[in-house]
């Protein structure tokens, strides 16, 4: 069966984004869209010629402003996010256990909560989408937006673990230039879940003392809006 599958990158934001579509029916799916590169997505899907069906969401992002209200303005997509994200602006609640069909093909949805409590991951063929909840060698952190690290263990080792080692595994962000992993991979090498217990990895979340993220006043609100486009970006502009 013919598929399109591209993994496409925000720079500011260290956005992973990934288009895919069924070649044959052209339907396509937009997950964790950023609004700078909406020009880039609309060129995409015109010069592959797909209709963009879905505009999914793993959760409301800390560090960019989803690009969803302004391709939704441009294509008859729906938006869709995990129902405990807060997000009522969203066409679809997702809950865990739902499916999306797209042409002759279909994503399924994992709740992996604790990056923050509406954290869905998308299962689709061989592929997990998994948003911050587990990262290429880390995870999401847990000290904001409601994050529970107790919980994020449980979604990584109870959830996400528990899926074939060879499915591979697209993370929603990048820091350090590697683009695809594998479960197996994760289960191995991961810096902060195997070998620890839950108490011990929160204990490990609990002392990063990380920063705050640069635009999360911006950009939580606009997220929870569903990037109301209108607030943020007019891509018809000249």
């Amino acid at each position: 069966m013919s598929i399109v599958f591209r993994q496409l990158y925000d720079q500011n934001s260290s956005t992973l984004t990934y288009l895919l579509a069924d070649a044959l029916t052209g339907d396509a799916v937009l997950i964790d869209s950023v609004a700078e590169q909406a020009a880039l997505y609309l060129g995409l899907l015109q010069e592959l010629k797909l209709n963009l069906v879905y505009l999914l969401e793993t959760h409301a992002h800390a560090d960019h402003v989803t690009g969803a209200g302004l391709m939704k303005e441009r294509s008859d997509a729906e938006t869709a996010t995990g129902w405990r994200t807060g997000a009522n602006c969203a066409d679809l609640q997702l809950s865990d256990g739902d499916t999306l069909a797209f042409g002759n093909e279909v994503i399924r949805v994992i709740n992996t909560p604790g990056h923050t409590p509406g954290c869905v991951s998308y299962r689709w063929r061989n592929c997990v989408f998994t948003g911050d909840a587990l990262l290429i060698g880390g995870c999401g952190r847990t000290d904001f937006q409601g994050g529970d690290a107790g919980t994020l263990y449980d979604s990584i080792t109870q959830r996400l673990f528990t899926l074939a080692d060879e499915t591979l595994v697209y993370p929603a962000h990048d820091y350090k230039g590697m683009r695809v992993s594998s479960i197996g991979q994760e289960k191995l090498t991961n810096a902060r879940v195997p070998g620890r217990s839950r108490a011990a990895f929160i204990e490990l979340m609990d002392s990063l003392n990380l920063p705050r993220p640069r635009l999360i006043d911006e950009a939580v609100p606009a997220n929870l809006r569903c990037g109301d486009p209108y607030e943020i970006i007019d891509v018809h502009a000249s």
